[in-house]
């Protein structure tokens, strides 16, 4: 066992939590804010391109979960604009925004991955990110109100 309590190995009981103050965390929750606003703003854009030309992404032949680019324009700008809204809520630090970035980052990875056919790189990358903001979302834990940090 090593001597560095930071370090965990499993066998010690349960996993220690992040600490609030750690620039990992705060960092990691600012990034997500940042890329939930980026990535809200492209969706959105990615949406209006679905909407406006057909021609912009390829025709997808049999593919099992197949909607209309109609139908993915109107998915991707709804859930664009909600992701803007909740990258601007976890930028100013509202309470409601980390667990509404974790849900729409999950709606958006499982969009991204049935869209895999119409865009299959752009679409691995964003889930990717949307992985990253899950993860930076779910390991902050605010302080307490009323409890100073140590």
């Amino acid at each position: 066992m090593s001597e560095d309590p930071r370090l965990y190995d499993g066998t010690s009981g349960p996993p220690p939590v992040p600490d609030p103050e750690s620039v990992w965390v705060t960092g990691g929750v600012l990034f997500a804010g940042v890329l939930m606003l980026c990535q809200g703003a492209v969706a959105a854009l990615q949406g209006i391109a679905a909407l406006a030309d057909g021609d912009i992404y390829g025709t997808v032949g049999e593919y099992l979960y197949r909607f209309s680019l109609t139908s993915w324009g109107w998915i991707h700008l709804a859930l664009g604009l909600c992701a803007v809204i909740t990258g601007a809520g976890l930028l100013k630090g509202a309470g409601w925004a980390r667990v509404t970035g974790i849900v729409l980052a999950s709606l958006t990875l499982f969009a991204q991955f049935l869209f895999l056919p119409y865009a299959p790189v752009w679409s691995v990358l964003m889930i990717g990110l949307d992985i990253f903001v899950i993860w930076a979302l779910s390991a902050y834990r605010p302080p307490a109100a009323g409890v100073s940090p140590r």
